[in-house]
């Protein structure tokens, strides 16, 4: 029996790894016959797993998707993996995900072997998440599972959004994909009333079923999506445009400025190119500033004379610095030089 419980074990391990098997190959990985892997097979369909049958000399056994969620079985590296994600799954503006997340890692522990349940809790122990910037809206995971089906199947959205100033919309689009930045989801679609692609914030989105009908693909925007949402999140979406060459190296101006803040680019081992947005020359000059790098810009010309604008203002502003009153100085006795003490001062 221990032996057959085994067997099966190794049967869904390997169901798990591989998309599809053959009948002989499995039994040649198992070390048993043909007939003896049907019969687990049944076994594991009796256990509530899906296991798929071809027939014919193609055929295969491949293990699908059922209505209930049956044990997965996790390698040492896997289940570390899942324990991470779980753990850092509530910093990812998911609403709700947290809590979720905490009784999924519960289970997971109380099952895990000591050996992995030490590396676990060592990450649990001595990880401190470090979030840059105010937290984003949280997304209503039912709305991103909806939003991922549907670019799955190929099949119309139709939707009402809230644009920055909070005006709803509606808006039948075709949706192709989801972005996920540092602190925010996007989805990518085709906008069919404003025959363009469009980028939209998903915590912006609330789904108007029906939806429907399917339809063909487009070619996307761009082969690289995330440069694609990266671009019109920072440039595009604004008034006033730049390009400013940063005297640092593209690793270390990447640790400061996101991708919803700016497109970056190497230009040579020491320095980056950086693409960005704002609502004003006034704005960029601040935005740029707060890189904490030195930088040459590159256009527009009209920054050059806004900086220069920036740095005459400043200038002026330490001119008008209230002069600071410099303290008295005393004497050895802590009289003040030039005047006299209490007792003479009454003669």
């Amino acid at each position: 029996m221990l032996e057959t419980s085994a067997r099966l074990l190794r049967l869904l391990s390997l169901l798990q790894a591989h998309r599809e098997w053959s009948g002989a190959d499995l039994a040649d990985r198992l070390g048993v016959t043909p007939r003896t892997v049907r019969r687990d097979v049944d076994r594991l369909r009796e256990l509530g797993y899906p296991v798929n049958a071809s027939p014919g000399t193609g055929g295969g056994y491949q293990l699908g998707a059922g209505a209930e969620l049956p044990p997965l079985l996790l390698d040492d590296d896997e289940a570390v993996a899942v324990a991470v994600g779980l753990r850092t799954a509530a910093g990812q503006g998911i609403e709700g995900i947290g809590e979720t997340s905490v009784r999924a890692l519960a289970k997971l522990e109380q099952v895990l072997p000591n050996r992995l349940r030490r590396r676990v809790g060592a990450l649990n122990a001595f990880t401190v998440p470090m979030l840059r910037g105010p937290q984003p809206s949280a997304v209503d995971p039912a709305v991103l599972t909806e939003l991922a089906n549907l670019c799955r199947d190929s099949e119309r959205l139709r939707f009402e959004y809230s644009d920055h100033g909070g005006a709803p919309s509606r808006r039948t689009v075709e949706p192709h994909r989801l972005v996920c930045s540092e602190r925010r989801w996007y989805l990518v679609a085709w906008d069919l009333d404003r025959v363009d692609w469009r980028t939209f914030r998903v915590d912006r989105i609330t789904p108007k079923p029906p939806h429907g009908p399917r339809f063909a693909p487009r070619t996307p925007p761009a082969e690289d999506l995330a440069a694609y949402v990266s671009k019109g999140v920072s440039t595009r979406a604004y008034a006033t445009h730049a390009v400013v060459r940063l005297l640092a190296p593209l690793e270390e101006a990447a640790e400061r400025i996101s991708p919803s803040a700016g497109q970056l680019e190497a230009d040579g081992p020491g320095a980056c190119i950086l693409r960005t947005g704002a609502a004003s020359l006034d704005v960029m000059v601040i935005h740029v500033m707060m890189t904490g790098f030195d930088f040459e810009v590159l256009e527009p010309a009209e920054l050059t004379e806004a900086i220069r604008t920036a740095r005459d203002r400043l200038s002026r502003a330490l001119l008008r610095e209230a002069p600071r009153a410099s303290p008295r100085t005393r004497d050895g006795a802590g009289r003040t030089p030039g005047t006299r003490s209490g007792s003479s001062a009454g003669q």
